[in-house]
């Protein structure tokens, strides 16, 4: 193990996006601890990666205290520091139906992992990030600023994120700089673990209403945590940074 080398920590890093941001640290020369709760995606992905000495696969639920403890714990127990904390672990199913019949069970599950997950990750990181001087990348979501019908628990997640990250930007820094990304139509049918995965299926309308003339894929947004994670970044913080190839900016009249 080289000491010197930065460490990130990935969580829902074994597929789709968070695969992504994985795989361009990696190129980044970090070492990576990836964190999902998937163990078959975990091993599969751990697999495909060339440099397994610098990979750290841990199962993780980032909703149980427990478990997020373990998971800085084995992270210094390999690598013995943390430089950037990428929050990107969440249950990704927008629609939750109408508010009336929405359970406080089923509104509680999504709170606990796409927000409280992300303050259980922060909260057990911050006192290693602070050693390093380190960067927070957490993952919100355009449905923060803008919703579709019967999408309040998501979206309210969401919103708690990019409300989460320029609190905890003012609260840690100068030490710990904490931004976020809103990404807009990313395309991971092709970065799911084997069982799942398949070809997009996508319309030429899909990509024609977004104004860059195409969908998002992973790469752009890891290319976005990388930049944050960096030294070129350095004043840059409390920031959501909207990745959607400018469909937000579209304006949208019924015809």
């Amino acid at each position: 193990m080289n000491s010197v080398k930065k460490v990130a920590i990935i969580t829902g890093g074994a597929r789709g996006v968070g695969k992504g941001i994985a795989l361009r640290f990696l190129r980044d020369e970090y070492q990576i601890v990836l964190a999902d709760i998937d163990a078959v995606a975990l091993a599969e992905t751990t697999d495909e990666l060339d440099n397994h000495d610098a990979v750290l696969a841990v199962q993780t639920d980032v909703g149980n205290e427990d478990s997020v403890r373990n998971l800085i714990a084995r992270t210094l127990e390999r690598f013995g520091r943390i430089d950037v904390l990428v929050n990107n672990a969440g249950i990704a199913a927008p629609v939750s139906g109408a508010i009336e019949d929405l359970s406080l069970d089923a509104w509680n599950r999504v709170i606990g992992v796409n927000l409280s997950g992300v303050f259980l990750c922060c909260k057990y990181a911050v006192p290693e990030l602070r050693k390093t001087r380190g960067a927070i990348v957490n993952m919100a979501s355009t449905r923060a600023l803008q919703s579709e019908p019967n999408t309040e628990t998501y979206a309210a997640s969401k919103g708690g994120v990019v409300a989460l990250t320029h609190a905890l930007a003012v609260s840690l820094g100068p030490d710990i700089r904490v931004n976020c990304i809103s990404p807009g139509w990313i395309v991971v049918d092709e970065w799911q673990k084997r069982e799942t995965r398949h070809a997009a299926q996508l319309r030429p309308e899909d990509h024609q209403q977004h104004p860059c003339g195409r969908a998002g894929v992973p790469d752009d947004i890891a290319s976005m945590a990388s930049f944050l994670a960096g030294a070129e970044a350095g004043f840059i913080t409390g920031q959501d940074f909207v990745v959607d190839g400018g469909m937000t900016r579209r304006m949208i009249y019924v015809e």
